[in-house]
């Protein structure tokens, strides 16, 4: 930790925390927009080199098999080694998966694709680690704020992203690329530049100097050590896996059922409202988790859980009863997105501070693969009951998962404390 002393006061730590969120937050901006234009081609790709339609799919699928699948190990690796070789790591792997993916569509090797799409998953991986990253050195009276911070960072790419393609695609064309794969320009110039931030400006590392203060601190590390909730931390992980579920389920099937909805209009205006309503919806998800990470700070986790189980609940029931509804389908898309922004930010903040300093990197990798997991699982169950139930149908199912979410909330709620007005730093 050059530059800083043995035992750093609260004021340098401050000061850390401070370049940290900022660094992670142009990260953010730089993972989001590799990951939105590689996500914008993914089916295109899939569909194109199969010859199948129904198969386009598995690009989203291989990408979240791969991010559930290097949760676990680049947490492993944050924890020996710090954040910033894990950030750098996932990216570096990202970048790896991005080129074998241009190499499969040059080929025409869809098996080749797949893989490469499941590589990049490590990328998205270390954007999900990002946002426990701004944790490490927050207080008890800022982790939400901080943490939401970096969450809303992704905003920025995320929207800029897919509307590279075009411009991307004019560019591949012009250096020689394979059709298609154009895009991939920016997202490799995007991931480079987030592995040099990384590397080269995320010093201190925030999880070694977090690790390093605590050990400076006995009654600090004995105080973290008897913080350890594992219930309530259980919940954290559930609450955001089960968040993440009930988005994915209903976001990846409304594309299909706004087709359906809009049949007999044209398809510049069918892809419009598509467009504008994924558009809302990811807005959604991210532009108010400052809001959401305030408000657990002040009120607790476990309450805004509680807020962002209404909301989910609200977008289910609006979906189910305004199925018939272009406006009311893009009004329950800005509710799922509103509810699992609340969720995912509380429940992530609510898991950080529930486990205690040698168990907390484990969790999250844990969450993480969870939160994958349900995530594309929801997707393919809600594909079966898309055909056999409907829209309407498959909210009112999904419902059961926003349901167990608030029935188990008092397993969570002893750990969702108002914060302290003192430091208590990294802890």
């Amino acid at each position: 930790m050059a530059g800083l002393p043995l035992a750093p006061t609260v004021d340098e730590v401050a000061r850390v925390q401070r370049r940290t969120v900022w660094v992670l937050s142009l990260g953010q901006v730089l993972g989001g927009l590799a990951f939105g234009a590689t996500l914008s081609l993914g089916a295109v790709l899939a569909a194109e080199l199969s010859g199948n339609e129904s198969l386009s799919g598995l690009a989203a699928a291989s990408i979240t098999l791969g991010t559930a699948l290097t949760a676990v190990p680049l947490a492993a690796i944050a924890r020996r080694r710090g954040r910033r070789l894990s950030l750098t790591t996932g990216m570096a792997v990202a970048l790896a998966g991005v080129a074998l993916v241009i190499v499969a569509v040059g080929l025409q090797a869809f098996p080749l694709l797949l893989v490469g799409f499941a590589i990049i998953g490590a990328g998205q991986a270390a954007n999900l680690q990002s946002r426990f990253a701004a944790a490490d050195l927050a207080t008890d009276a800022s982790r939400g704020r901080d943490l939401s911070i970096v969450v809303w960072a992704t905003t920025i790419g995320a929207v800029l992203g897919p509307n590279l393609v075009g411009p991307g695609e004019v560019l591949g064309d012009a250096v020689g690329m394979p059709a298609l794969t154009g895009p991939y320009l920016f997202t490799i110039v995007a991931q480079a530049l987030a592995i040099v931030l990384y590397a080269v400006l995320m010093r201190p590392d925030p999880l070694l100097l977090a690790q390093r203060v605590t050990a400076s601190t006995p009654a600090a590390a004995r105080a973290i050590a008897r913080a350890d909730r594992p219930v309530a931390a259980r919940y954290a992980i559930f609450a955001v896996a089960a968040a993440h579920g009930t988005m994915v389920s209903i976001m990846a099937m409304t594309p299909v059922h706004l087709t359906h909805l809009t049949h007999g209009d044209s398809d510049a205006a069918t892809l419009s409202i598509i467009g504008l309503t994924i558009s809302l919806h990811i807005a959604g998800m991210y532009a108010l988790s400052p809001v959401f990470g305030i408000l657990s700070d002040r009120v607790g986790r476990v309450p805004t859980i509680l807020v962002g189980q209404a909301l989910l609940a609200a977008a289910l029931l609006t979906a189910s009863f305004g199925q018939d509804s272009t406006v009311a389908v893009t009004v329950a898309l800005v509710l799922l997105g509103l509810g699992w922004s609340a969720s995912t930010v509380a429940g992530a903040t609510l898991l950080v501070e529930s486990s205690s300093e040698d168990l907390r990197t484990r969790r999250q990798g844990i969450s993480d693969f969870t939160m994958s997991i349900v995530g594309g699982a929801g997707a393919i169950v809600a594909g079966g009951l898309l055909g056999w139930i409907g829209y309407g149908g498959l909210a009112l199912v999904v419902m059961v998962l926003v349901a167990a979410s608030v029935l188990m909330a008092p397993l969570g709620w002893r750990a969702s404390r108002r914060p302290a007005t003192e430091g208590n730093t990294g802890g």
